[in-house]
């Protein structure tokens, strides 16, 4: 999700601002409402404020970030051991960050496999694979136990291409997820796919049952008030200024516990200490007013499949159960300074962007309304690796980098953080979750300003030149500056 048009106020150097709406701003009566966190927040609005930490405090665990990491965390810490005091600091309220803002994709996409595999050997990928198919079935039977209805639709996934180059892309990759196992996955032609979605010019698809379509708003409410009904602790409007072993502190006091877990993904840059480990990479979203019967007869699309393509810089979609398109892509990739945004507000030249793909991709839809825009931010590791770890010296943890496939990632990392603190405690053996190779993995941090700015900013420069370049001359190829920006970037 990409950057707003104003610096934010780094919640390092002042207070938590008080608990109140976030605004969304409207330039003219046709325009989208831009910003207001996203649009996830338009029809029930920001929840009820919980209250900040009131002074110094002790916990058995301190879990920082109250998005999905943070939450699932002190869910199946709790749901182990009853008797945990477990406390969850959140900056502005749960759900404020990615967990609020995503496309809703809940699917079985992790980043780092193949350098996993490179590493720890194939099987080991395979495990970590196998894990992130079960981790699709997990959060939704999760929700379903505990009665969040989060408007899951299990529709699986669709990734379409629409340039010869994107089609041998396509190919390779069908053919690349086979060996990892998924052999439920399908491969369609034109008129394969035209039968499941009607996209312009669409050469071929890849389909895996391992998706499903939410809310990640209705998700990520649902999953704080229960854990706030198992008994955990979960304090809003309270920034976590500075992490250290036995302790998380805030303006409001300080709490200490054996176990810290960083659990804040796009915003860890925020943390003292912490500005070059993660870099907050920005995405952006739209949505459509609802559609027609008679504008979804044209689209197909009736097995809701979340959608996505074979682009370089690429886009990713669901169709909402409300009946609108909600799509995104990225905008301006990176702020100087790893800063991040307050309210979600995207440039205007985004949305035009966006509302290109919404068009190129449907042309039928050339009139309809773009009523919602917003963006945030992902974390994205320098080796673009997933990880979770605990430190059993000093009680520090940490999961994310999940790169854009947080939504089930973080499930299974939270799943994976608190077997790692059982373990530590003594409390259970070595499991399944804590042998994945993921666990423990370290990576070198990103390079200074303003090198990461610039290499940033190059980067997806290439990629959306790529594209064109791909799209003008209908070769089958993957464009040479692509695969250069790949080997710059260190993602494969």
């Amino acid at each position: 999700m990409t950057s707003p048009t104003t610096d934010p106020v780094d919640p390092t150097d002042s207070p938590a601002p008080a608990h109140s709406p976030v605004p969304a701003h409207r330039t003219g009566p046709d325009d989208p409402v831009n910003g207001g966190v996203s649009f996830w927040y338009a029809s029930d609005g920001l929840p009820a404020p919980r209250p900040p930490l009131p002074g110094d405090t002790a916990a058995d665990v301190a879990v920082v970030g109250g998005g999905y990491t943070g939450l699932w965390t002190a869910y199946y810490l709790k749901k182990a051991a009853p008797d945990l005091r477990i406390t969850v600091l959140e900056q502005r309220f749960c759900g404020y960050g990615a967990s609020g803002r995503n496309g809703g994709w809940l699917y079985n996409g992790i980043a780092g496999r193949d350098r996993y595999a490179r590493r720890h050997g194939h099987e080991a990928a395979v495990r970590l694979q196998k894990a992130m198919n079960a981790t699709v079935d997990e959060v939704v039977r999760a929700a379903r136990e505990e009665g969040i209805d989060a408007d899951v639709h299990r529709g699986g996934v669709l990734e379409v291409a629409r340039t010869p180059a994107q089609l041998s892309r396509l190919h390779a990759f069908h053919a690349h997820e086979l060996t990892y196992g998924e052999h439920d996955r399908r491969l369609y032609d034109a008129a394969e796919t035209a039968e499941r979605i009607r996209i312009a010019d669409a050469l071929g698809a890849s389909w895996t049952p391992h998706g499903a379509r939410v809310h990640p708003a209705k998700l990520v409410r649902g999953l704080a008030a229960a854990v706030e009904a198992l008994g955990v602790r979960v304090h809003e409007s309270t920034p976590v200024t500075q992490i250290h072993p036995g302790r998380a502190v805030t303006p409001y006091g300080t709490v200490r516990a054996p176990y810290v877990l960083r659990c804040t993904e796009g915003f860890t840059a925020a943390l003292k200490g912490q500005k070059r480990t993660w870099l907050p990479m920005n995405s952006s979203m739209i949505a459509t007013e609802p559609l027609t019967a008679g504008q979804w007869a044209d689209i197909g699309w009736e097995d809701r499949a979340t959608l996505g393509d074979m682009a370089h810089a690429y886009m990713y979609a669901q169709r909402t159960a409300d009946g609108r398109i909600a799509l995104g892509g990225r905008g301006v990739p990176y702020r100087f300074g790893s800063r991040t945004d307050h309210d979600g507000r995207t440039q205007p030249e985004t949305v035009a962007a966006l509302r290109r793909i919404l068009t190129d991709f449907f042309p039928a839809l050339s009139g309809v309304r773009v009523t919602h825009a917003w963006s945030g931010v992902l974390g994205v590791p320098r080796d673009w690796c997933a990880t979770v770890t605990l430190d059993r010296a000093t009680g520090l943890g940490w999961a994310g980098g999940y790169v854009g496939s947080g939504v089930a990632t973080a499930n299974l990392a939270s799943r994976t953080l608190r077997d790692l603190v059982r373990l530590d405690a003594g409390e259970d053996g070595p499991t399944e979750l804590t042998g994945l190779p993921w666990v423990g993995h370290r990576v070198r941090r990103w390079e200074p300003e303003p090198l990461r700015w610039l290499g940033v900013q190059g980067l997806y420069a290439a990629y959306r030149a790529a594209d064109r370049r791909e799209s003008e001359l209908r070769t089958t190829g993957s464009s040479r500056l692509a695969r250069a920006a790949d080997l710059i970037a260190g993602r494969h």
